[in-house]
């Protein structure tokens, strides 16, 4: 039923396309022929009144230099040697009678029209009934009261109209039939990338793999485009579906063995005997509980974080305060395992972040440091900034990291070699990067095995930045 209709949506989508098409570049074509057909109409009258007004001023000159007679001889000369169609020629007197009259034959015309003084002074069309044409006549006055007026039918023009008329319905029938066809081929050339993605949603969809990609040209054509986001956006799925799963198994993994020994300890302390044995039996119980909420609630920071739905609240104030804060959380434990702990901050510097996101990153650092420095060890903090960028570094002089391991450090639930294999949740530095990068900025790690590591965290200082680059980590291995 799903294929089906997405079939019916396709091809209506297409229909419509091509039906838009069609009535574009009909409309476009008999606007075209609209204008060109009244145009002509206009181009031939204007011809008519030009035709009709040089007659009249031949006729006036003739009638001034010869008179009356040589006027009827230009006449009969005219019809004589067919330099025109037959035209209608009147010299009226000024009381409106008839002194000469030319016409051709088998006209249906009222002429009594012309003998209006009304009429006599300009121009003047006087329709037949009979064909629907018109007698469009000029009038000039001569001397001695005379009156010359020359009129010529449109019978001619309209049939070239009529004709013209014929022609553009045939043309017409040819646009509609070139129209649709045009349009149906310009329809499915144009959703042939809708096509190729409506293919490969279908076929995510069938097989549940989002490794299929549209075919791109690389060209700047909006559905091109259109595609090439579509399949960042199928890659950027493709790593967080197999980050999420890789995180399931993980986190299912982690959490069974704090669970099952949750379940024993509650077990212990119910069959227990006396008191003592289950208070100790629930303050176990509790231990493991609070490891669980404490796994829980990093992935869900840290997906929060990717995901840009971690609410941030940026406020400025003194680096070092922060810096202090985090220390002061793991100053006892570095000092019982006789590790140096210090911090090289200037107490001027000043940084925008979230203070209680900002503490969590450095303290998540200083106890990754603690937990793997040796007793005489040292562990520093320092800060540099550079331009509008704050770079924030602990180093530390402890077991290292291996090459191969360093790549994986940011990843999430990630253990290295057994060196690094301290009780822990396995989430502090994937929650740094996190919280970091949320914050527009970067982290970075350089490591000697057996010497120490530095991790380096660089931030804007006044606030997340938009279309710039952190700038580069300057630390080297501690």
């Amino acid at each position: 039923m799903s294929s089906r209709w997405s079939d019916w949506l396709r091809t209506a989508l297409t229909l419509r396309l091509g039906l838009w098409y069609a009535a574009l570049f009909a409309v476009s074509a008999t606007v075209l022929l609209a204008f060109t057909y009244v145009t002509l109409d206009r181009a031939l009258a204007d011809k008519d009144r030009e035709v009709l007004e040089s007659m009249l001023a031949r006729y006036g000159a003739a009638y001034r230099r010869t008179g009356l007679e040589g006027l009827k001889a230009l006449v009969d000369a005219d019809e004589s040697e067919g330099r025109h169609e037959r035209l209608l020629v009147r010299v009226t007197s000024d009381r409106a009678e008839v002194v000469y009259s030319v016409q051709p034959p088998g006209w249906d015309f009222d002429l009594s029209t012309l003998d209006d003084r009304e009429t006599r002074a300009g121009w003047v069309a006087i329709p037949n009934p009979s064909d629907g044409s018109q007698l469009e006549v000029g009038t000039l006055n001569l001397d001695r009261g005379l009156t010359v007026q020359v009129g010529r039918s449109s019978h001619v023009r309209d049939e070239l109209l009529a004709h013209f008329r014929d022609r553009a319905l045939e043309v017409g029938l040819l646009v509609a039939l070139i129209a649709g066809a045009g349009g149906a081929f310009i329809s499915y050339v144009a959703l042939s990338p809708v096509r190729a993605l409506e293919a490969m949603t279908h076929e995510i969809l069938d097989t549940g793999r989002f490794d299929a990609r549209v075919v791109t040209q690389g060209s700047r054509d909006p559905l091109d485009r259109l595609s090439a986001s579509i399949n960042a956006l199928l890659a950027r799925l493709q790593q967080l579906v197999g980050g999420m799963r890789g995180a399931l198994d993980n986190v299912a993994h982690d959490l069974r063995t704090p669970l099952t020994r949750l379940r024993n300890v509650a077990e212990s302390a119910l069959v227990a005997d006396d008191a003592t044995a289950m208070r100790e039996g629930l303050a176990r119980a509790l231990d493991e509980a609070d490891r669980v909420s404490a796994t829980l609630t990093a992935l869900m920071d840290i997906s929060e974080a990717e995901t840009g739905t971690l609410k941030l609240q940026p406020t400025p104030g003194r680096l070092a305060t922060v810096v202090d804060e985090a220390v002061s959380l793991y100053a006892d434990e570095a000092e019982e395992r006789g590790t140096i702990l210090a911090s090289a901050i200037d107490p001027m510097l000043t940084i925008t972040a979230d203070r209680t996101r900002l503490r969590q990153v450095l303290a998540n650092l200083i106890e990754n440091a603690v937990k793997y420095t040796p007793s005489g060890g040292r562990i520093t903090i320092e800060a540099l900034p550079a331009d509008a960028w704050l770079t924030i570094a602990v180093a530390d002089t402890g077991a290292g990291i291996a090459a191969e391991d360093l790549p994986h450090v940011w990843d999430r639930l990630y253990r290295g070699d057994a060196s690094r294999s301290a009780r822990g949740l396995g989430l502090g530095l994937s929650l740094v990067k996190a919280i970091v990068e949320a914050h527009g900025g970067r982290v970075s790690v350089a490591s000697t095995l057996g010497q120490g590591s530095r991790f380096t965290v660089t931030l804007p200082a006044r606030g997340q930045v938009r279309g710039g680059d952190p700038a580069p980590d300057r630390g080297e291995p501690a």
